[in-house]
């Protein structure tokens, strides 16, 4: 029988977690700070950042948002990042993608302080990740909280083969990095690959994140694999769905994660206990 990954009960569960540990830093006279900025009005965007605040909030968690205009410049929107990064009070630092056309996405990201990067995307930390280095520093939110959705069904997953189906430097790559790190063997593919069904029905597990709606059908899926549908793709009908034909997947798949409710709260959950992380990091150094 397949099992169904439920990330709205994963994600509780983390909440929860992450709710505790809130309360003992309180008990020290310790609140950890996150700040999100916004520039311009995506729609899309908008919604996001308003779900992390109101979650942040009510896991004890200081959030604040700064919504900058569209307009904004370079020059701006690095003022603000050199802020945030000066600023005891904040842990984690967020810059919602994707930014208008006149900034430098790359630049403001590795603008961000490697050690309140909390989306984990300056070249320091996903350096570390690739190399696999100890230490303490964060991870891309959507991998990082694909691997506790990994974890959870209590599966060994040494020695098993992965395949990534997408390549961004958001999900794919640092997916992969994860995935070697706990001893898988990897391939990394694309919806560009003609072979691509070659590779995925070699998969114990199999991620997708291309954005292109049931790429992945039943025949492209090696029975009792555990696939982790990352898509976040609207149907003709405009309800969402994911990158992975589910309806058919799920009766050849071991495991499966849907859409809604799979990766997409997972991603918030990792977030948050991802700030908290932060916070207590900077407090062993002596930050706070």
């Amino acid at each position: 029988m397949t099992t169904i990954i439920d990330g709205k009960q994963l994600a509780r569960d983390l909440n929860a977690q992450t709710q505790a540990r809130v309360t003992r830093l309180a008990q020290r006279g310790v609140v950890p700070g996150l700040a999100v900025i916004i520039v311009g009005a995506d729609p899309a965007s908008s919604i996001y950042v308003r779900n992390k605040h109101r979650k942040a909030g009510q896991l004890g968690i200081h959030s604040v948002v700064r919504e900058l205009p569209a307009t904004t410049t370079q020059a701006e929107l690095l003022a603000v990042v050199a802020a945030y990064n000066a600023d005891p009070t904040v842990h984690g630092i967020l810059v919602q993608s994707p930014l208008p056309a006149q900034l430098d996405e790359r630049a403001i990201f590795n603008a961000i302080a490697p050690i309140k990067d909390v989306d984990g995307f300056h070249p320091v930390n996903t350096g570390k990740l690739f190399g696999n280095l100890p230490g303490h520093y964060p991870v891309s939110c959507t991998p990082q909280g694909i691997m506790t959705m990994l974890h959870s069904l209590h599966q060994p997953l040494a020695g098993k083969r992965a395949v990534v189906v997408g390549r961004s430097n958001i999900v794919g790559r640092p997916m992969a990095a994860l995935l070697l790190n706990a001893d898988l063997s990897v391939t990394v593919t694309h919806r560009h690959d003609p072979q691509i069904r070659d590779l995925t029905t070699l998969a114990d597990v199999l991620v997708v994140a291309t954005g292109v709606a049931h790429l992945i059908k039943a025949e492209d899926v090696k029975p009792g694999a555990i696939v982790i549908d990352v898509g976040m793709d609207r149907g003709a009908d405009g309800k969402l769905t994911g990158d992975v034909d589910f309806d058919a997947v799920k009766d050849v798949a071991g495991a499966i994660s849907p859409v809604p409710g799979g990766v997409g709260p997972m991603t918030i959950a990792t977030l948050m206990q991802q700030t908290v992380d932060l916070c207590e990091w900077s407090e062993q150094r002596g930050n706070n």
